[in-house]
């Protein structure tokens, strides 16, 4: 049954959103023909503006949907999402505004540019853009299946093109709005995401906690559903879970400003202290991703029985609301598809325009070049994530998105570690992030498609994130090699960034 209230509040808050996405041309005025003026804005955004562009490029449709989905299914493990955020902050406040300064200096719009030229390396910097672009493509399809579940929430159930249409007709839009408008687009729009989002979230936890009897009640009823189920769980973490979580937790928290979207945010930032100010006030997103994921045990507690976890928030918003507020919470998830899907189609394209396109097809071809090149390349991404999610089955995406977040944490040692230090060999960096790449994988593949591997250790047995021990192995073989290269000599690349670019950022530019 369609819930034809819900879906006109639906329908007018996405009109809004389409109609300031097409207004975001104007917004800031720029040349848009100019690859920095596109891609980052021209580097314009305050604290407030960077603060909605980031919190709505991390914060996605799927957090929404997912984050509660996993704790609905195996309780406690899933608050894993909780301190990695909380992990990501500090680390970025360190290492974000020296790389926004240098970014800055240098002309660079993604980290593939910095480590180009840092090393010297065309084949560092390659590897550097196709594991980006390799784990942003699922990140995009994963907000497509958020948008497909609430559509379908709301009473959009058909099968074949008719029951795809309306995710079509979304994305179409987004598509052409972000070509036009760039970076601006899911910038502005971000204000209407996110402000959606925090009434959503504050307006529902105060309704449901009410509803069903307390917090005391929710955590007593979901302790004890969760453990008369086929496979049990539990509220509480249990000691054969601490090394899976904590790694976990830790190499998500390193792994999440290694994506190409997740940076983008940081350099359309317009200074270094608006990066640093944007780090002390974002983890007020994970105060809000906590009631989120409390949602979980909120959705056991009022008897949701969704066909899967995924359907759990969805279900809950179902039986516990007048349709008004559906669509409200609804247009709040679908939104939060579309901006972090912006920004992640803009990274992927910056990335193939810049260190495949110029590099190896049109090299030296001109900033309006590379604009037009990176325009259409995002409206490829797009396609070929809304092709992956309508033809293939939606676990696939799932699968490589877990892959996703192991894959982008080998580009750590060659990205980080290159802001403070030129003593890795260009060489050992490609060799460990190589290893890596393979390692994690099938270590993710012989663990059927999850994040953790049974490492053992003679004879104990410790479940660990496999995107943490392929970092290990990785820069493991880094410093060997670049010691074992050192000593024998092999010619390392010429680093072209100078002590200045680095000393500005310390100055606290």
């Amino acid at each position: 049954m369609i819930l034809w209230t819900a879906v006109a509040v639906f329908v007018a808050l996405f009109a809004l959103v389409t109609v300031l996405g097409f207004a975001a041309v104007r917004w800031r005025a720029g040349d848009l023909n100019d690859i920095h003026q596109w891609a980052l804005a021209g580097r314009g955004f305050g604290t407030l503006v960077t603060w909605f562009l980031i919190g709505g490029d991390i914060y996605t449709a799927y957090t929404f949907i997912a984050v509660p989905a996993l704790i609905y299914g195996v309780g406690a493990p899933g608050f894993f999402a909780l301190p990695y955020t909380t992990i990501v902050f500090p680390l970025v406040f360190i290492f974000g505004p020296r790389f926004w300064c240098i970014a800055k200096n240098r002309g660079y719009v993604t980290y593939a540019d910095f480590v180009r030229e840092r090393y010297g390396s065309r084949s560092l910097a390659l590897a550097v853009a196709i594991t980006g672009i390799l784990a942003t493509m699922p990140y995009i399809a994963l907000q497509l299946v958020g948008l497909q579940v609430v559509i379908a929430a709301l009473g959009f159930t058909g099968s074949g093109f008719l029951g795809d249409l309306p995710v079509i007709v979304a994305f179409a839009i987004l598509a052409i709005y972000t070509y036009r408008g760039g970076l601006r687009a899911p910038a502005l729009v971000a204000f209407v995401k996110d402000t959606l989002i925090y009434v959503t979230v504050i307006g529902a936890t105060i309704v449901l906690v009410t509803k069903l009897g307390g917090f005391a009640h929710i955590f007593a009823t979901a302790a004890t559903i969760l453990a008369q189920r086929p496979k049990p769980a539990s509220i509480m973490l249990a000691p054969a879970g601490y090394s899976a979580y904590a790694t976990l937790a830790f190499g998500s928290g390193l792994a999440l400003f290694m994506y190409p979207h997740s940076i983008t945010g940081v350099l359309g930032a317009k200074s270094a202290r608006v990066v640093r100010r944007n780090m002390v006030i974002l983890p007020a997103y994970s105060v809000m991703l906590g009631f989120i994921a409390l949602f979980g045990y909120m959705a056991i507690a009022a008897g949701a029985h969704p066909a899967t976890p995924n359907g759990a928030v969805p279900a809950l918003i179902l039986a516990s609301f007048p349709q008004w507020f559906i669509g409200v919470a609804f247009a709040a998830i679908a939104i939060g598809a579309l901006v972090p899907a912006a920004i992640m189609s803009i990274a992927a394209a910056n990335l193939y325009a810049r260190s495949i396109h110029m590099e190896f097809v049109q090299p030296a071809c001109s900033s309006a070049v590379q604009t037009k090149v990176a325009r259409f390349a995002s409206l490829i991404v797009k396609t070929g994530a809304l092709l992956f999610v309508l033809f293939l089955p939606t676990q696939f995406a799932i699968y490589f998105q877990l892959l996703a977040g192991a894959w982008i944490l080998q580009t750590f040692p060659a990205v980080v570690f290159g802001l403070y230090t030129r003593w890795f060999h260009r060489s050992a960096l490609f060799v460990g992030w190589l290893v890596g790449m393979v390692l994690a994988t099938w270590m993710a593949v012989a663990a059927g498609f999850t994040p953790v591997f049974a490492l053992h250790l003679g004879a104990r047995v410790m479940p660990l994130y496999v995107g943490l021990i392929a970092l290990g192995a990785n820069l493991g073989l880094a410093l060997v090699l670049t010691m074992l290269f050192k000593g024998v000599k092999i010619p390392d690349g010429v680093d072209a960034t100078s002590a200045r670019d680095y000393e500005e950022a310390l100055a606290g530019v």
